[in-house]
C-alpha cells in the first residue's frame, strides 16, 4: 500500500453529521488525492467516506486485474456504509470518480446530490484512441503519458498524488466503453447536481463538464468554474473554493433538520 492511499472515514457530528458525504478518486489515483478533501469536509462536521477503489494505491499490476464495474461497485459499498450513519448521502468525485458518482446517482434515486468534478464523459479524440481496444491486446501496459494523463496536474507546487506512472490498458478501456451508456443515462438524473471545472485542465477538457451540464437536462444543475485550478482541483489554488461550494450544496440537497 502506498503511504497515504488507505481508505479514510469520519462519522459525522453536530447537525451536519445526519449528512454523508462519499469522496471518490480519480483512475490509476488513490485517496492521496481526495482525503485531504475528505477531512476538510470532515472538520465542519459532515460524515464522510473516501474509498480506495479497487487495484488503485498499490501497484498497476494489481489495478490490471480490475474493471470498471469494480470501482463502482466500490462506490456503491461506500454508500452503503455512509447510510449506516446519515440520512442524507451526496457523492463527490475528481476525474473518472465524477464519472463514476454521476453513474452511481444515475441508479440510485435516493443519492441527495452529486458533484463531479474535472470528470470525463466525452470520447477521447485521436487516432490512439479509436485503435485501443485493438492495442491493448498488443501492449497490455502503457505510460501513463501515452494514455493522455499528465502527472501531478496541479497548478500549486509541490502537489504529488502519487498515482501510477503506467496505466493497465485493458482496466483503461473498460472505463472508455461505458461513457456512451453514462451520457445516455445522464438524461435520466434527477438528483441535483453542481458541476465542478477547471478552466485550465491538462487531462480531461473542460468541454466533457459542460456536457454533463447539458446532459442532465432533469437535472436542476449549477456549475462551479475553477479559475485558479489544474485537473487535480481538490488539491489545489481552488480547494477552498470547491470545499465551501460543496458544503453549501450539501446542506440546500439535505434541507433544513427535522423538528425534535
Amino acid at each position: 500500500m502506498l503511504a497515504g492511499a488507505e481508505a479514510w472515514s469520519s462519522p459525522g457530528e453536530g447537525a451536519l453529521g445526519r449528512i454523508g458525504i462519499v469522496v471518490v478518486h480519480g483512475f490509476t489515483g488513490n485517496p492521496c488525492s481526495t482525503r485531504p478533501f475528505g477531512e476538510a469536509l470532515a472538520r465542519r462536521g459532515f460524515a464522510i467516506e473516501v474509498p480506495r477503489l479497487p487495484g488503485h494505491g498499490t501497484h498497476w499490476r494489481d489495478m490490471a486485474r480490475t474493471r470498471y464495474t469494480d470501482w463502482r461497485a466500490e462506490v456503491e459499498a461506500a454508500v452503503a456504509r455512509v447510510r449506516e450513519r446519515a440520512h442524507h448521502v451526496l457523492l463527490v468525485g475528481l476525474s473518472m470518480g465524477g464519472a463514476l458518482v454521476l453513474d452511481v446517482a444515475c441508479r440510485d434515486a435516493k443519492i441527495a446530490g452529486v458533484v463531479p468534478i474535472n470528470a470525463p464523459v466525452l470520447d477521447r479524440e485521436g487516432l490512439l484512441a479509436r485503435l485501443a481496444p485493438l492495442l491493448e491486446k498488443v501492449l497490455p501496459v502503457v505510460p501513463a503519458s501515452a494514455a493522455g494523463l499528465v502527472e501531478n496536474d496541479a497548478a500549486r507546487p509541490g502537489v504529488d498524488e502519487r498515482a501510477y506512472a503506467w496505466v493497465p490498458a485493458a482496466a483503461g478501456n473498460s472505463l472508455l466503453r461505458e461513457l456512451p451508456r453514462l451520457r445516455e443515462d445522464l438524461g435520466h438524473l434527477h438528483a441535483p447536481v453542481l458541476v465542478a471545472w477547471s478552466a485550465q485542465d491538462h487531462s480531461v477538457p473542460p468541454a466533457n463538464s459542460r456536457a454533463i451540464a447539458r446532459l442532465a437536462r432533469e437535472a436542476q444543475v449549477e456549475e462551479l468554474v475553477l479559475e485558479r485550478s489544474f485537473h487535480l482541483a481538490t488539491l489545489d489554488l481552488d480547494a477552498d473554493l470547491l470545499e465551501d461550494r460543496v458544503a453549501a450544496f450539501a446542506a440546500r440537497c439535505a434541507g433544513p433538520p427535522a423538528s425534535p
